[in-house]
């Protein structure tokens, strides 16, 4: 391991050299690497004495090195390295880093792509088939393909077919002992495997869930539900040790509402005679399992409810279906955000608008005017679909009246509050924005005050935004996790000049592809893979 570390660092530090040799000027050199230095330490919540301690050296040695005042010896790079869990730059194509020519007006009309939280609970509930399941226009994201490399490895045979749809065939027996444990270790949509093979497996392995970085998200909730499907399981020494006495309860109370809970019981129920589950997420990915787990003949009663009864099958299921996702809502308010906050007017067609409904309610209330088209069905049969078109709002857009806040569904979604930020910070007055669900994403929040947003830390769940903003380009490291990173991709959209988002490959979820996307609205984002 420490030859691994060592011989990347060799390697990060001849791209120095090399940069060096390029730019004849060590100063602006150490500078820029001073920067990411700082940039990376902040999103670790280091400060600079703590960061010190752990590197063995002085809270002025630090200081020296983050202004770019001090050359760096290759054994402090690789102390560096180790403290801040992070390559300094990125080399070859391990890195992904965005410029952007921010401050252009986006026009045109964006399609928007299926379900990528629907599309990891999908692929674990695959593995209750023994036929040959065909998903189609499936998302191509960094945790897909964690959770395929999974399946692979224990012998499901997954395949690519045109238009991107997705062929899994499972094995009649499944290789638990040779597990995939790195790629399972990088997301914690594994967990939801344990579900679907509660009745299947008396005995297996699960690797402890990985993830973006955003506070303690434990995995309790899925422990207590599925125990009552008599299901163990016992933390070890980096995984799970799962042991089954399949049961049939008749009526199970969640105890929280959260949607990979709720998919966990719903697949672990699929053989139950008749399980009523209460308090349960009516999320949109939740849907999608359900109109899956129905394809494959399971059924349920109150799809799209917080109470739900499931009858299970009394087979082994083997049937050859096609299933299409919905559409994905986060991605839509992804758009609108970025229309809103760059003062432009685009049409977001294919938006799951029961999942979007509240979002441009309160978006219209301060100040966004929105054409919406009638309802359609997605392809899979049940999700109403329309197409939006957010208009110029030429500087009118103003504070909501309260906070804004999440809920769970139904109630404005979790992962499109933080997409309300840089809105606010475009609009007039001060909005308190109230992220009660994660433990530090309001704090990541504040990085958008380095390209000029104005954000108040009231503590690490609210933060209040004052308006409007005229946002500056920047230089800066990726925050590690999802969403804040796409703010600040929004922000330097709206910037004029030049800004460069590193190091993005540490949440790869299709970030090269919603630059092309971006590209086709008139945007000018170029994907690089150096410093």
């Amino acid at each position: 391991m420490h030859f691994v570390i060592y011989f990347c660092i060799i390697i990060v530090y001849l791209v120095l050299y090399l940069l060096l040799m390029d730019t004849k000027d060590t100063s602006q050199t150490n500078a820029r690497l001073g920067g990411l230095i700082s940039e990376i330490r902040q999103i670790r919540g280091l400060t600079q004495s703590e960061f010190a301690r752990q590197l063995g050296t002085s809270q002025s040695a630090v200081n020296r090195i983050e202004k770019g005042k001090q050359n760096l010896s290759l054994d402090m790079l690789g102390r560096i390295s180790e403290v801040l869990e992070k390559p300094l730059i990125a080399v070859g194509n391990q890195g992904v880093n965005l410029k952007i020519e921010g401050g252009r007006e986006l026009s045109g009309e964006i399609t928007l792509k299926t379900s990528k939280n629907a599309a990891v609970g999908l692929l674990c509930a695959s593995l209750l088939n023994h036929g040959k399941t065909t998903f189609k226009n499936f998302p191509r994201i960094e945790e897909v393909f964690r959770i395929i490399e999974v399946l692979e490895s224990i012998g499901v045979k997954v395949r690519w077919l045109p238009g991107n749809d997705l062929e899994i065939k499972r094995p009649v027996k499944l290789k638990m002992d040779q597990l995939d444990g790195k790629a399972a270790r990088k997301t914690r949509s594994v967990l939801m495997m344990i579900g679907p093979l509660a009745k299947e497996l008396s005995d297996f392995k699960i690797p402890y869930a990985g993830g973006c970085k955003l506070g303690e998200r434990s995995v309790k909730p899925h422990l207590y539900g599925l125990e009552e499907f008599g299901v163990d399981i016992v933390a070890k020494d980096r995984y799970y040790h799962v042991q089954t006495n399949y049961q049939q309860p008749e009526h199970l109370v969640m105890y929280e509402s959260g949607d990979t809970v709720t998919e966990n019981v719903l697949m672990a129920a699929a053989y139950t005679q008749k399980t009523t589950l209460q308090f349960a997420s009516a999320n949109y990915m939740v849907q999608d399992v359900c109109g899956y787990l129905e394809a494959l003949g399971v059924k349920i009663e109150g799809r799209g409810n917080t109470t739900m009864t499931i009858h299970g099958v009394k087979k082994q299921i083997k049937k050859d279906i096609v299933y299409a996702p919905a559409e994905d809502p986060i991605e839509a308010m992804f758009f609108v955000s970025t229309a809103l906050t760059t003062n432009s007017e685009i049409t977001i067609k294919r938006v799951p608008i029961d999942f979007m409904a509240l979002e441009l309610l309160k978006l219209e209330k301060m100040g966004a005017r929105f054409t919406i088209s009638k309802r359609y069905k997605a392809k899979n049969g049940f999700t109403d679909l329309v197409d939006v078109t957010v208009h110029k709002h030429d500087g009118q857009l103003k504070a909501p009246t309260g906070k804004v806040y999440s809920r769970p569904y139904p109630g404005l979604n979790m992962d499109n509050l933080p997409y309300f930020v840089p809105i606010a910070a475009v609009s007039r007055g001060r909005t308190l924005i109230h992220d009660w669900s994660f433990e530090n994403r309001a704090i990541y929040y504040t990085e958008l005050t380095k390209i000029g947003a104005n954000i108040d830390l009231a503590d690490r769940h609210r933060v209040y935004i004052s308006g409007p903003t005229s946002f500056r380009a920047a230089d800066l490291a990726c925050p590690p996790a999802l969403r804040p990173a796409s703010l600040l991709l929004i922000g330097m959209m709206a910037a004029k000049g030049t800004s460069m988002l590193r190091n993005v490959y540490t949440i790869n979820r299709g970030y090269e592809d919603i630059a092309k996307r971006l590209n086709s609205l008139g945007a000018n984002i170029e994907v690089v893979h150096d410093l």
